[in-house]
């Protein structure tokens, strides 16, 4: 437990002693919300300027949930997680420290824009909605944290970590509906933004956050809260299933993966040996 600690207590020091990134937190993502309100407002959106708030408190949570937990290769290489990995500890704790810690942060920021966010009239009807917000924005970080671990360990180079993480993380980003509305893509790409999990992730926490949950159904397809399949419509909640079964399996495959990786092939020096040896 003492090790899930430091390691948790160890990212938070570092992320809230970074006063830069701190500023750049708030700054940010009302930039994106200024440009992409007006783009959300042709699709009849209601209310467009909370609604792509809450797109980005959520994406946000996902972005740095996935880099701080990939962060675990920049740790290894530097030579920090070796000594850790040599300890007398579990690797499993390991794996859950590193996890705990970039879902914290990553809460901390969504509740950061947030909190800026009731200075521009997001205002919440009831008194649970704030605690569940906060709970979905744990739980996403949970999520894509196990994802972004899965995604450290399987690649074995830092150098090529670095273009598969981006090659991951745009197409997530930008086929979830946040900062595009779906219904502007062209069909192929709508298909395939309803097999990323982020989407799902996206429609539920919005319809959370704007205490939309009871609405009908025709109204939240509308509103790109539901998507329809044919004859069946996939609601917010079933959304909500998606994302956690989506979280099970990288949380088991990360977890499981870290405890048998080679940890000693991944150096800075040897990324050309280290792609022929995947």
């Amino acid at each position: 437990m003492r090790v899930i600690t430091a390691l948790w207590f160890r990212h938070v020091t570092l992320f809230m002693r970074n006063r830069v990134q701190l500023i750049l937190i708030v700054i940010m993502p009302f930039f994106y919300l200024y440009l992409l309100s007006t783009i959300f407002q042709s699709v009849s959106i209601s209310n467009p300027v909370h609604y792509v708030l809450a797109g980005i408190v959520i994406i946000v949570v996902f972005q740095t949930s996935l880099n701080i937990s990939t962060s675990t290769i920049e740790d290894i290489v530097s030579g920090f997680m070796k000594e850790v990995l040599v300890s007398p500890v579990k690797r499993i704790q390991i794996a859950f420290g590193q996890i705990l810690a970039s879902t914290t942060i990553a809460t901390l920021q969504g509740m950061i824009i947030l909190f800026v966010g009731f200075f521009i009239g997001m205002r919440y009807s009831s008194i649970i909605t704030p605690f569940a917000v906060i709970g979905l924005m744990i739980f996403v970080g949970l999520v894509f944290s196990a994802f972004g671990l899965f995604l450290a360990t399987v690649v074995k180079s830092s150098q090529t970590f670095q273009v598969v993480s981006v090659a991951v993380t745009i197409p997530i980003t930008f086929l979830c509906g946040v900062y595009v509305p779906l219904n502007l893509l062209p069909d192929g790409l709508q298909s395939i933004a309803l097999l990323n999990p982020m989407t799902y992730a996206a429609a539920f926490f919005r319809a959370l956050c704007l205490e939309k949950l009871s609405l009908p159904t025709d109204v939240l397809i509308d509103e790109q809260l539901a998507f329809q399949i044919g004859h069946f419509v996939i609601t917010p909640q079933i959304s909500l299933v998606i994302v956690l079964l989506f979280g099970l399996l990288f949380l088991f495959l990360s977890t499981a993966i870290f405890s048998k990786v080679d940890f000693t092939r991944m150096n800075r020096t040897s990324s050309n040996k280290d792609i022929f040896q995947q």
